[in-house]
């Protein structure tokens, strides 16, 4: 029995051998003889040929490169094993999903639009990214700032902004960016009026007007060597990295040269109502708020003939647009699908009512870009809205001067202003104890123009008047009565934070009164620094005077009614024009928060008698209005002068080319008594008029004269500040600014 099991394993070990050493033999020549084609292990590795291998050599080589493609197998199973949108928010490999998610929204639009796995290659470090925007108007400017705040907060590169503007866009912004500062942004503006005649032959009902026409002419208004650009609408706010959208032109393949989202409405299937006509679009059609254009190309494919044609010829039947640029556009992309790339809808999830913004996101980190495309804004249908609420709020609300970063290891453009004022701050002892207090006169405030609708044309007769005066926001509740109390216009620099100047904001668009008055300017001055800038706060608004004459009140003084056009009466009596005069009206006070505000002089009198009224500051500060002389004015019937003396500080009229403030003296103390003193140096008469009186309303003590009540070192750096300015006044005006000095030692 032992012997035929022996056998039997005898016999299948021969066999065995039999059928193994052809086999091993047959792979040997097959290896030694003939190529070896390397299988594709990720999608991402294309088919590459390797070369003949040849003994231990190229058994060598195919187990190198075997080794090689499985670590990018297990590098690609770890990127898929993250969650979605997540490597494409935070990484440099962009994501390349197309489409809305379902298969309707990720049809392919033209050859090469499908999503492939191609991997994108990143952004350079330091390439500029160019960004166009439209831009009109006082809210349009107030609105994009939101945009360019959250461009700013996700960017790492250079970035240069094109605004295609009207003038008081321009105004606006380019103050605001001057004063910004942000390291590696360049701003250039174009100007829209100079467009007009591009685009007023097409007749538009949409809300945007003629300037929701101006992205058809880009090609022509921007840089002729400009060759890439990314245009947005100022409603839109950014969740991610601009750099993640620039990086989709290098997807473009043939003929295609715009870059759009899908609308997400059914507004161009023709079937939100009876008898609703859209214009002619490809399916769903696209949105023009997000668009990606290759200038070069649509430049070489006469891109202004194209979109002229298509309009002309639809506006036979249409007869005007509904949608400004968005359905010209279409129309073009109807008839021209190749030249269109399709981008993923996060880049453009719009919030109007009924869309289908919902199946472009599946998780918060999936979004890009918000579009807030309804004339509602945030008080849109949706039903996420309250989180894009809070995210734009954010935004809204954040804190400007923190986006004031620099790019390290990016070569920039020469700023001078920049590098002169840290060329002066560097110029200054820290060790000095009053170094925060002349580190502030230096210090650039972000400047926001207009923050609300201004509409006023000074009167023709040349003695037209504006009320200047500065305020924070423990003063709002003033402006109702001063608006009350002065009939004529207005010019008011505000010191908030970001999100306080949102609380102003609401607070003004729910007043009736504010919202009456379309000739109140006010612009904003963001915090920055511990000290009040009263007198950066009063030459910001005396900027914007547009009138001939300006009155320099305070915010807590209510002027007499009628006082506007009284006046506007004395610049033509006392010969304002031709004369260098500062008109006083004299200053009281009431310490009673209700006032039966006096209707006349007569009836001041009788109250400055009976203790109800006193003359400004009697108690506490006399030497500031003392020389107004209050015991003429009370039987003064006609204007009489008087003079300079020491700390004098009135309320002046005075004409528009009067002296700045002088930035040095900041929060409380001498920031009045100083310009005065300027004024007396630049021969200015001081005329007291008879029948003009003003009254300072009681408030809390603000918080910078309980600083220097209650700090020392505050009013020594206070001391100092003055006689370097008596000092400067003595190089600038010679002789006649002796007085000055030896009145301050006599006082």
């Amino acid at each position: 029995m032992l012997g035929m099991c022996r056998g039997r394993r005898k016999f299948l070990l021969a066999t065995l051998a039999l059928l193994f050493v052809p086999a091993v033999t047959w792979l040997y020549l097959s290896a030694a003889n003939f190529q070896v084609k390397s299988i594709p292990l990720s999608p991402l590795e294309p088919q590459v040929a390797t070369a003949t291998l040849g003994g231990d050599r190229g058994h060598l080589a195919l187990e190198v490169r075997v080794r090689e493609v499985e670590e990018e197998n297990r590098a690609l199973r770890r990127e898929l094993g993250q969650p979605p949108g997540r490597h494409g928010n935070q990484s440099r490999t962009y994501s390349t999903e197309e489409g809305t998610g379902d298969n309707e929204g990720q049809r392919a639009v033209a050859p090469g639009n499908g999503s492939d796995c191609a991997q994108q290659p990143p952004v350079d470090k330091c390439e500029t990214i160019h960004v166009a925007i439209v831009c009109a108007g006082y809210n349009a400017s107030r609105d994009v700032v939101t945009l360019v705040k959250s461009v700013l907060f996700h960017r790492r590169n250079p970035l240069h902004f094109h605004f295609i503007t009207d003038s008081i866009a321009q105004q606006i912004l380019s103050s605001l960016f001057h004063t910004w500062m942000v390291p590696a942004v360049r701003v250039d503006f174009y100007d829209a009026d100079e467009l007009k005649s591009e685009v007023s032959w097409i007749p538009n009902k949409h809300y945007s007007g003629i300037y929701g026409l101006m992205k058809l002419v880009l090609t022509k208004t921007l840089p002729p060597d400009l060759q890439r650009v990314i245009v947005l609408d100022t409603d839109i706010t950014f969740a991610t990295d601009i750099a993640e959208l620039w990086a989709v032109f290098h997807k473009f393949k043939g003929q295609q040269v715009l870059g759009l989202v899908e609308n997400q409405s059914d507004w161009y299937l023709g079937n939100l109502w009876k008898n609703h006509r859209p214009w002619p679009a490809l399916g769903r059609g696209f949105n023009t708020g997000v668009i990606l254009l290759l200038l070069d190309r649509l430049r070489k494919l006469r891109w202004e003939q194209m979109w002229r044609l298509t309009a002309e010829r639809e506006l036979m039947s249409m007869l005007s647009t509904s949608l400004a640029d968005q359905d010209i556009f279409n129309a073009v992309i109807k008839q021209n699908p190749f030249l269109v790339y399709q981008l993923p809808c996060f880049w453009n999830v719009q919030l109007s009512d009924h869309t289908r913004s919902e199946k472009c996101y599946k998780d918060v980190s999936d979004l890009k870009v918000i579009h807030w495309n309804s004339p509602k804004k945030l008080r849109v249908k949706n039903k996420h809205v309250e989180f894009f609420r809070n995210l734009y709020l954010t935004f809204l609300e954040y804190d400007g001067n923190l986006l004031r970063r620099e790019l390290f290891g990016c070569p920039s453009e020469t700023d001078h202003n920049s590098e002169n004022l840290q060329k002066t701050l560097s110029e200054l002892d820290e060790d000095d104890p009053c170094y925060e207090f002349r580190r502030e006169r230096f210090t650039v405030h972000r400047t926001h123009l207009y923050f609300l609708h201004y509409e006023y044309e000074p009167a023709k007769d040349g003695t037209d008047v504006t009320l200047v005066a500065q305020l924070s926001m423990d003063r709002l509740q003033m402006l109702e009565a001063i608006c009350k109390h002065w009939e004529g216009p207005i010019s008011l620099a505000l010191y908030l934070s970001d999100a306080e100047a949102q609380q102003f904001l609401r607070y003004a668009q729910g007043s009736e009164v504010l919202m009456g008055r379309g000739n109140v300017g006010y612009h904003i001055v963001y915090k920055e620094g511990q000290f009040y800038p009263v007198n950066l706060l009063r030459n910001v608004a005396m900027k914007q005077v547009n009138t001939p004459y300006m009155f320099l009140s305070d915010i807590d003084f209510l002027p007499m009614y009628g006082l506007y056009e009284y006046l506007r009466k004395s610049v033509v009596q006392l010969d304002m024009a031709n004369t260098k005069k500062a008109l006083v009206v004299p200053a009281f006070e009431t310490l009673r928060y209700r006032l039966s505000y006096p209707k006349s002089k007569a009836e001041l009198l009788s109250q400055l008698d009976m203790g109800t009224l006193f003359t400004f500051r009697y108690h506490v500060w006399t030497k500031g209005h003392a020389p107004t002389n209050f015991a003429k004015w009370r039987t003064a019937t006609t204007p009489y002068r008087v003079q300079w003396e020491a700390d004098f500080e009135p309320y002046v009229m005075v004409r528009r080319d009067s002296p700045e403030y002088d930035r040095r003296f900041v929060g409380f103390g001498w920031n009045k008594v100083a310009h005065v003193m300027e004024l007396d140096a630049q021969e200015y008469e001081f005329v007291v008029l008879p029948n003009a009186f003003m009254i300072h309303m009681p408030h809390a003590p603000s918080f910078d004269i309980t600083k220097f009540r209650s700090n020392k070192q505050y009013r020594v750096c206070l001391k100092t500040l003055k006689e370097e300015f008596q000092q400067n006044m003595s190089r600038r005006y010679g002789f006649a600014a002796l007085k000055y000095m030896t009145a301050e030692n006599n006082s």
